[in-house]
């Protein structure tokens, strides 16, 4: 059984990034580095997303997982290092995120 103070810091890089037609964002990611989340944790967690300079940052929520990538599971993050996010941002404000941007988290 794993410690409740584990911290399971992860980053991600975006492959590829669409606006989802009824709100937000579909996200592929590969994970990069850290220690990789289950999908559990994923689901309703906050992403902080950072562009590639690092000038902008912002947060977003895991809303799901679309299945256009293949079926999400642990398995397939774990063995390929991938895994396709629908997330929205937190505050609103009309953020665009783009390739090579990174993703880390689950912050809470």
């Amino acid at each position: 059984m794993e410690p409740a103070a584990k911290n399971h810091k992860a980053t991600f890089r975006v492959l590829d990034a669409m606006e989802a037609p009824h709100g937000g964002w579909y996200l592929k990611l590969r994970f990069e580095a850290g220690d990789a989340p289950t999908l559990r944790e994923l689901k309703g967690s906050t992403l902080r997303v950072s562009s590639p300079d690092g000038a902008t940052s912002f947060e977003v929520k895991v809303r799901g997982f679309p299945l256009f990538g293949g079926h999400p599971s642990d398995d397939r993050l774990h063995r390929t290092g991938r895994v396709d996010l629908h997330v929205s941002v937190v505050d609103e404000s009309g953020h665009s995120i783009g390739l090579k941007w990174k993703v880390s988290g689950p912050l809470r």
